[in-house]
């Protein structure tokens, strides 16, 4: 909330500072392509002499574009879900086959061997799925085929999102809130393909997991696609420009020399955006860089340059969403952010052209989006804190159950009751007896009814009571934080104090600069008028002057 209000009263400043408080956009004229395609609509109907509305694309020509759209977004998120299931599988292989090595001390390392290498394994396809979504939502978006580039812009944000947003966040929502939950109970477990048994986390919860991934996922996003790219793609083209070129270095240094500025730095990449990363690439990029073909800049098929913001999203949702099960990620977020500056000030400096500026009086649909994730995040740290951690059973525990409140017999409290002899056939431990002992009854972590229980093995009043525990702080910290974000909302204004008195006092200069303005033209036809009087009047004495003459005269005779 500190972060948004912030970002506004900075917004307000900077709005004042270039001369924006008073800007309106202008209307977006049509794109050539919704142009075309109005075009072949309008040579495809029949009797054009008496069409005399002007033709537009309609949602029923728009529909199959939008199916394409639906259908598409769907199948991509259904392959990242998959893909997660892929990891899993993984998981769970890697997990038996480690389990089952004669080397101590590979079995000793298990789960944290299979813990990294999966968090690993997810970061590359999170890398690559990025790209093939960035790619997979332009052309979505052009099927559509929207009227201005501020639609399209709005259109490929919203579909870029989404995809990426499902890509990063799918393993950590999964490791968070369904890892552990789906695995069963002792003779009755649940079992993938019939053989291997869904992961469980640990003994002490899924929350150093959670923290591995997250950290894995954004530590390494942040050097490899925000850091490395910065460097290592520009110095690919250049050195793909140099090999292209054929000419030996001391030919293009002479050739360097007689060029002029302007000319040396029309062979510099074109800006349209800050990483390979960005949601848009400009037509200019697509193109040969040949000096006789022209191209436009910030026109045609560009779409208004959204410079870091994908990244700079998908980094603010990794630390809102879970910053609970990994404290960190805002200081590593601004160490990122730190060194990505200095990079892209070294490629505005010495390896893009110089942009060509754009007036804007907001961020846009980024700005809506920021609060989305603001709002998601209070709900999904409530959830975290709730269901993830032990919290919340500690305090129901020492609440309601411990004699004497304290922490004390907390962890029997959370063990059930299995009777070994309820093992199905093909499940039961394969050496009972490697403890030196015959064990009848055991124990493992949940809230269920004991073997000699009429509802033996059914959830416990426990249970239900930590569930509903659970859900009534999810709904009072989420009511909670979301009364104090409108506290501050309201408390802290929207336009700093001295900016609105700067801007009052411009208002009363320009009431007072049209008051006299407008005093200054009521004197000015004033005196028109007087002047016109006086006109009047010394065109009108002539003629009274001979009629008193000839009056006198005849008088006189």
């Amino acid at each position: 909330a500190f972060f948004m209000e912030h970002w506004k009263r900075r917004q307000m400043r900077l709005n004042y500072e270039w001369d924006l408080t008073g800007f309106e956009e202008e209307e977006d004229h049509p794109r050539a392509e919704y142009e075309f395609r109005v075009m072949q609509k309008y040579l495809k109907t029949e009797h054009k002499a008496q069409k005399s509305e002007k033709e537009k694309l309609t949602c029923r020509d728009r529909c199959p574009a939008y199916m394409t759209n639906v259908t598409l977004m769907l199948l991509m998120i259904g392959v990242t879900f998959a893909i997660v299931f892929g990891v899993i599988l993984y998981r769970i292989s890697t997990k038996a086959a480690l389990h089952m090595s004669s080397n101590p001390t590979t079995r000793s390392n298990v789960r944290l061997t299979v813990k990294t290498t999966a968090a690993i394994i997810n970061l590359v396809v999170i890398l690559i799925l990025d790209e093939v979504y960035g790619a997979v939502a332009r052309w979505l978006t052009e099927l559509e085929v929207p009227k201005t580039d501020k639609s399209f812009e709005e259109r490929l944000i919203f579909k870029t999102f989404i995809l990426k947003f499902v890509n990063a966040f799918t393993p950590i929502i999964y490791i968070a809130f369904f890892r552990g939950r789906l695995v069963g109970r002792p003779g009755s477990y649940l079992y993938v393909f019939e053989s291997y048994r869904m992961e469980e986390c640990a003994h002490g919860g899924c929350l150093m997991e959670l923290c591995i991934q997250l950290s894995i996922t954004m530590l390494g996003k942040q050097l490899i696609q925000n850091n490395l790219f910065e460097i290592g793609i520009p110095k690919l083209k250049k050195l793909i420009r140099y090999i292209k070129s054929k000419r030996s270095a001391f030919q293009e240094e002479e050739r360097e020399k007689k060029l002029q500025r302007y000319e040396t730095d029309f062979f510099l990449e074109p800006f349209a955006g800050l990483t390979p990363e960005y949601m848009e690439m400009s037509e200019s990029e697509q193109r040969p860089h040949d000096r006789s073909e022209p191209r436009e800049e910030l026109g045609g098929e560009q779409v208004k340059d959204c410079t870091a913001w994908s990244q700079n999203i998908i980094q603010f949702g990794f630390v809102t969403l879970f910053v609970a099960s990994f404290p960190l990620a805002p200081l590593f977020a601004l160490l990122n952010n730190i060194i990505e500056i200095r990079l892209d000030a070294k490629k505005f400096v010495a390896e893009l052209r110089r942009p060509v500026a754009a007036r804007a009086k907001d961020i846009g649909i980024w700005y809506n989006i920021l609060r989305g994730v603001a709002k998601i995040a209070v709900i999904v740290n409530a959830f975290v804190i709730s269901f993830t951690s032990d919290f919340i059973p500690r305090l129901v525990y020492q609440y309601m159950y411990s004699p004497d409140g304290s922490m004390h017999g907390f962890v029997n409290h959370t063990l059930s009751y299995f009777n070994v002899s309820h093992f199905q056939n093909g499940t039961a431990p394969i050496e009972p007896e490697h403890l030196g002992f015959h064990v009848d009854i055991c124990r493992y972590k949940d809230y269920r009814e004991p073997p000699w229980s009429p509802t033996a093995y059914e959830m416990s009043k426990e249970f239900w009571a930590v569930l509903a525990a659970r859900l009534a702080f999810v709904i009072v910290f989420q009511n909670v934080v979301m009364l104090m974000s409108d506290i501050v909302d309201w408390i802290i204004p929207d336009i700093p104090k001295d900016i609105s008195v700067q801007i009052h006092k411009e208002k009363i200069l320009m009431v007072d600069l049209f008051m006299k303005e407008e005093q200054g033209k009521l004197q000015v036809q004033d005196n028109l008028a007087f002047d016109g009087e006086k006109e009047n009047s010394s065109t009108h004495s002539p003629k009274l002057r001979t009629q008193t003459v000839l009056h006198t005269q005849s008088n006189n005779y």
